[in-house]
């Protein structure tokens, strides 16, 4: 398959994975986008940005794409839904309490979880951020968003990567 007929199946994935939009919202028709593949062909990780072809980090990494056909968010691929998806929507609201840690990388615990979307399962890609929508971490739900509000102790969201400041 050709790179532009990836992204459109990616595209597709997305909407799934996030609801309608989504996949235009990561990966625009009109952006020219690189795809590094598997050693069989298959994508593994959607960049955007200048990317260097010996494989260096200058690319700004939207998503990997696992095996299991969902999407891991980078922090590139986070602010692209944040703009895309409209609040509540896959986000994890914390106070400020949890920023330093949050954007430094920290799991984020539900006793400091003020808002989740009530579709948030877990296993899901969500974005952790504050009451102003600024986004502070991408990463994992471990819970669901309305236990993410119940329980007063636990990992909420297992965050892969931290925002510094924006």
């Amino acid at each position: 398959m050709t790179d532009a007929e990836d992204l459109q199946d990616l595209r597709v994935s997305a909407d799934y994975q996030f609801g309608a939009g989504a996949g235009d919202a990561l990966f625009p028709p009109d952006e020219a986008l690189s795809i590094r593949r598997s050693s069989g062909g298959r994508p593994r990780q959607v960049l955007a940005g200048d990317v260097d072809p010996s494989g260096g980090d200058e690319g700004q990494r939207l998503v990997s794409y696992g095996t299991d056909g969902r999407f891991t968010l980078g922090l590139a691929g986070g602010r692209r839904l944040r703009e895309a998806l409209d609040p509540p929507a896959y986000r994890v609201v914390v106070g400020e309490e949890s920023e330093p840690f949050v954007r430094d990388g920290k799991n984020t615990f539900a006793k400091f979880v003020q808002r989740a979307g009530e579709e948030i399962r877990p296993g899901d890609e969500v974005l952790v951020v504050d009451d102003e929508d600024e986004l502070f971490a991408v990463g994992r739900a471990e819970l669901a968003g309305s236990e993410m509000l119940d329980f007063d102790s636990g990992v909420a969201v297992k965050v892969r990567k931290g925002a510094s400041r924006e």
